[in-house]
Parts: structure tokens; sequence; C-alpha cells
């Protein structure tokens, strides 16, 4: 018995440190990568900060299909736009899981619809999110929009020195509209700050490399909060995140139930859970995603182009000789896009130049695969490396270069790029890709075309100078860290092009007002939104 006994265990041991061994390497037929560690693989080489740097030279090392061997989880990186199509794209139906993101999915009570896997819950979620962000649905929102972005030209000329708060403002109240059926009027509101405040630290915990060692070695998981502080925190941020995305959905519910709401997404929203039978946890969750997506990115953006408009006045002179041509001393418009082609491209190039998801949400593969002559292994993360794709010289001459000239011959909207056929012709990759591709990218490109148009028709932008007169030159490079990311605080100098355009903001403000009650909200809504009222599921 002892005999036998012994024997096992010699056997376990023995395959125990034969598994081992072969933890960290990168098996023959893998995509081409870095040198790697027993045990560790690559996690010794992964940066601190500013990794998108250190991906993009790999991929100029290494080619734009490399693979990272973290622990016991290899990461398949994507540094081209051929690459992306050929395997996000064309084979969406394997590649459009999610890796499991362990605090990420602490801090978002395994319900935030980033992070989720591919599976029957996603799928419903995306389905009733479509049926409201969809162009035609996108089409009706004009009217927020615009509301929003008159709002935001006021503060700036009110405040400009607080010009990152009435962008934040601008996009966040034009969400709660959409989604909860209320403006958000102050850049002082408390859940304003809370919502910007608890993204970027969701985004700080996942960038971390605590975060990394927890996903790569999962039987670290096992340790106790005390040893593991950064989880404790996650699962702070989750109450805090939990109370704001739960209780403004449970106020709309409320409302839209006792008929005192006013029409909003909440209302498909209900009637989905009413047919699905869902948590109001996942509801919260649902709603608080769609108000993160379309708050955050679009202000990120916003705030990149301002930092762009600063470093190359170049080009903000270039855009106003067009908008002054074409608008004279009118507001641009919606309608008067097909004539803006140089605004259309400043749009696109915001995007391009500073992308704020920088290394994309990676996806997951659900089967083995094979591209380019490599294995890609079952449960392998995907990286998509935007950053490399958008800085590519042979894609972009220049790239650190804000030039909207690059696009003066494409007229695809944001959707038409991505789903052309040549990959060469994708303006930018921040939408995302096959069945991740954003939903609400038809809104996002019409609230950037609004703000971007008219800060340039009414504002001049520079450099701000420091108590010494010397000017401040923001550095481009210079920009937070975690999943998404924006430049970090820099000062502008913005000023009204002239008082007669000063006048004609305050004056189209006022048009607005008396749209408004004594809240500035709405009185009556614009027609033609895409909502009706609701009606429990049993009733329609």
């Amino acid at each position: 018995m002892s005999f036998m006994l012994n024997t096992f265990l010699l056997t376990f041991l023995a395959l125990l440190i034969h598994r081992l061994s072969k933890v960290g390497r990168r098996p023959a037929g893998y995509p081409p990568g870095p040198p790697t560690l027993p045990l560790i693989g690559n996690l010794h080489l992964m940066p601190k900060e500013k990794g998108h740097l250190q991906f993009q030279k790999w991929a100029e090392e290494y080619g734009p299909v490399y693979s990272l061997i973290l622990g016991t989880q290899v990461m398949i990186v994507l540094s081209s736009d051929q690459a992306v199509k050929d395997l996000l794209d064309k084979r969406s139906g394997i590649y459009s899981s999610r890796p499991d993101m362990y605090l990420g999915n602490i801090v978002s009570g395994g319900l935030r619809m980033l992070l989720m896997e591919y599976g029957e819950t996603w799928r419903m979620i995306r389905k009733v999110v479509h049926n409201n962000l969809n162009i035609k649905a996108a089409r009706t929102y004009v009217p927020y929009q615009d509301l929003e972005n008159k709002a935001m030209l006021a503060g700036f000329l009110e405040e400009p020195d607080c010009f990152v708060d009435h962008i934040r403002r601008y996009t966040n109240s034009l969400t709660t509209q959409m989604v909860f059926g209320f403006r958000t009027t102050s850049i002082d509101d408390p859940k304003l700050k809370q919502l910007f405040y608890g993204f970027e630290q969701f985004c700080a915990v996942t960038g971390t490399t605590t975060a990394a060692l927890l996903d790569v070695f999962p039987f670290l998981r096992v340790l106790p909060d005390f040893a593991v502080p950064l989880r404790k925190y996650a699962k702070e941020l989750h109450s805090k995140e939990r109370e704001l995305y739960v209780g403004h959905f449970l106020n709309a519910k409320t409302a839209l139930k006792n008929g005192t709401a006013k029409p909003c997404f909440c209302v498909d929203l209900v009637r989905a859970q009413d047919e699905e039978k869902f948590s109001d946890d996942l509801a919260g969750y649902v709603s608080g995603s769609l108000l993160e997506a379309g708050s955050d990115t679009t202000a990120a953006t916003l705030v990149g182009f301002v930092q762009a408009m600063v470093l190359f006045p170049e080009v903000a002179k270039a855009a106003q000789e067009e908008l002054d041509l074409v608008c004279a001393d009118k507001l641009p418009t919606m309608d008067d896009e097909p004539k803006l082609p140089y605004i259309r491209g400043a749009v696109k190039e915001s995007m391009r130049w500073m992308p704020t998801d920088i290394l994309g949400v990676p996806h997951a593969v659900i089967r083995d695969d094979e591209y380019m002559g490599y294995k890609i292994p079952k449960g392998a993360g995907v990286m998509w490396n935007v950053w490399a794709i958008h800085m590519d010289p042979k894609r972009h001459p220049d790239p650190r270069r804000f030039d909207p000239a690059r696009y003066k011959d494409d007229r695809q909207t944001a959707a038409e790029a991505a789903s052309n056929g040549d990959a060469t012709k994708r303006d930018q990759f921040v939408f995302g890709a096959g069945r991740r591709l954003c939903q609400g990218m038809h809104i996002a490109e019409r609230s950037l075309f609004l703000a971007i148009s008219r800060l340039l028709w009414a504002f001049d932008f520079d450099k701000a100078l420091d108590k010494d007169g010397n000017e401040i030159v923001p550095d481009a490079d210079d920009l937070t860290e975690g999943l998404f990311v924006l430049p970090k605080p820099f000062p502008a100098r913005i000023v009204p092009r002239s008082a007669e355009k000063a006048e004609r903001v305050i004056a189209e403000w006022k048009k607005m007002e008396v749209l408004l009650d004594e809240d500035l909200q709405w009185k009556v809504l614009p027609e033609g939104l895409i909502w009706k009222d609701y009606k429990h599921a049993t009733e329609a």
C-alpha cells in the first residue's frame, strides 16, 4: 500500500513539474513574440505605463500578428487593419467573447456589458440596445444634441478655463436624456462627477499589475482581501457604481410605471425586463453602460480635439475659413455637414490622433483557429492594437501630426468605414470591431461634428500663458493610464472669435431656454423621437 501511494505521489509530482515546465513557454506554431521566461512568460516585460508605445514597438519587431505569453494565458495582438478585418470582423462568430478580467468584473458585479462574455445574456442586451441606437433612431436625437451643444457653447463663453467640465456635461446630459429622460444641467452635478470619477477608477484598476497577475495566475484569487487590497477597493467601487446606475434605473422605472417619466431608452429596457425577468441590477448596468459609453469616450475625444487645436493653430485657421465660407454668421447644423469636408475630416482625425481605447478592449476566441499559418488557441485574448494601426506611417504619413486633410476624399460614415470590405479604407478603429462594434457610433459622430464645427465657428484656441508670460505647450503624449485614456489636464486660452459671434452664442442659448422649465428640463419633448409610452408586455 505504501509502495503504491509513493508511486502515485511521484507520478503526480512528475506530471506537475512537467506541466509547470510548460507554463510561460511559447508553444511551437504560435505567432512570434518577445522571448519568454519559465512560469511568467512575458509578464516581466509588460510596461507599467505608456503600454501602447511598447505594444507598437513589438508590432514593428514581430509583425502585424504577434503573441504574448502571460503566465497561464495567451494574448494575440493584432496590429494591422487587415488582421482586424480578417479575424474580428470576418470571423466574428468565434472572436466576439471576452477574456476573464477578474478585477474589472468585481468592479462591475459581473454585469458590465463591455466585459461580458459572448452568450445569451449579451445577445439579449445587444438587441435591446440596437433598437434604440440604430441609425434611424440616431437621427431623431439631433434636437437633444443641438440643445446640449448650445449649452456647452454658452459655458465656454462664461467659463472657458472649465472647458473639460463643459464638454463632459455636454456628453453626459445628452446621454442622461436618451437613457433616463432627464438633462444634466450643471457642471457641478455630483452624479456627473461621480460617473467620470468612477469610470476613471475602473479604467485605472483594470490597468494595474495586480489586475494582470490575478488574470494570468487565477490561483492567487484565493488570497484574502488584506493580501490583495486592490480587490477590496474594487468591491468598494462596485458598491458606489451600483448605487449610481441602479438608482438611475429604478428612478426611471418607477416614473415610467406611474406615467410621470419622459420617454427614454428605459422604456424598452423595462419592457424587456418584464419579458425576460432579469434583475434590476442587470438593468441598471445596461443603462449605466450606455451612460458611460455616451459620456466618457466622446468627451475624451473632444478634450483631445481641443488640445490638437492648441498645438496645430494652422488646422483651426483652415477649418474656420471653410466654416466662414459655408456658414457665414449662422451656427453650423447637421444640414451643413456635406458641405464641410475639412470639418468632417477633423472629426475623423480627432478619433485617429487621440484614440480613447488606445489598445482596444480584448476579444477572446472560443475555439482553436489558424491565421497566417499560426495557431490561435481557444481561450486566447485577442487585442486590436488601435494605437499601432492609427500611428502606422504607411497608413497615415507623419502620424503624430493632426491633419484633417487625410480624409478629404472620404465621405463614409464611421459605420460605413467599419463595414468596408477594403480594410485600408477604414477611417479609425475606436468604435471596435465585429459584433462588438459600438452601436452608438451614429450618435457619437453627430455629437462630435456639432461640437467641433461650432467650437471652431465661435472660438479661437491658443496656448495658455504662465505667470511669467511664457506659453504653456501641452504634451500630446502625456495621457492618462488604463483601459480608456485621454490627455492629462492642460490649460488652454479659449476666446470668442468676435463680439458678434459671442452675441450669437448667447442669443442661440436664449432661444433654447424658452423650451425649458424652471428646472431647465424640457417642457415638451421634440417631435419624432422613437420612444413610445411604457406599457407592460402583457398590454402591448
